[in-house]
């Protein structure tokens, strides 16, 4: 037997096109129930239920019960970032999904991943935040400076709390759509739960589209956007 982890039992967990299909739409970072996730695999509700167990039992999903109700979110942010790398390599190997319409532009330039900024608008923000002098980075690990700290922290995020999460502050994430890096962890999170708290963007129902308003579109060039 060779040493290391074993990839094989969650590459063939998530190979399967039903299950690929149920972990994409929990991208979005939304609880959602077996019924609906039923209904983006394209599968009956019990084959659902089957899959939802696999996925549980490997811990890249997680179920929350609220009252008579279940509901599914990704297991974590690791998850979430193993994701966004294998979209990223099908899209530049080509492999895209052959249904396209008027959101492809939008998610591109704009969108959910998990529960970080990402699309043009991610890349942006973390363009910005390195010329800024918030961010520093060092080959492929990033972290938050002084500069950086003292601007969440005024910026309205409660640095002191994400500091005692487990999660990462900052971690760089591959953006699929231009194969770019935007910024993940619990930083990523906060800032995009801060700009839409500010009314500079608002999630589009039932989708991962993140749509910015004039005014925030301004707010976010002068604050976050790059110099």
């Amino acid at each position: 037997m060779k040493d290391g982890p074993d990839i094989s039992r969650i590459a063939a967990l998530i190979g399967d096109p039903a299950r690929a299909n149920i972990l994409t739409a929990l991208m979005a970072g939304k609880a959602l129930t077996a019924t609906e996730l039923a209904g983006e695999a394209g599968v009956t509700v019990q084959t659902a239920s089957a899959h939802l167990s696999k996925l549980e039992a490997a811990e890249m999903i997680q179920c929350r019960k609220s009252g008579r109700h279940k509901y599914f979110t990704l297991g974590n942010d690791d998850v979430a970032h193993a994701l966004e790398a294998l979209m990223g390599l099908a899209a530049g190997a080509g492999h895209l999904r052959t249904r396209t319409g008027p959101r492809d532009a939008a998610l591109r330039e704009a969108r959910v991943c998990y529960s970080h900024l990402a699309g043009e608008k991610g890349i942006a923000l973390y363009r910005g935040l390195l010329a800024r002098g918030m961010l520093h980075e060092t080959g492929e690990s990033v972290s938050l400076t002084p500069k950086g700290e003292v601007f969440l922290t005024e910026f309205g995020v409660d640095l002191a709390t994400l500091k005692r999460s487990k999660t990462p502050l900052c971690r760089s994430c591959l953006d699929w759509s231009a194969r770019q890096t935007h910024l993940a962890g619990s930083v990523g999170r906060a800032i995009l739960a801060q700009m839409q708290t500010l009314g500079w963007a608002q999630r589009e129902d039932g989708t991962r589209v993140v749509r910015f308003s004039p005014k925030g579109e301004a707010a976010f060039r002068d604050a976050l956007g790059p110099v």
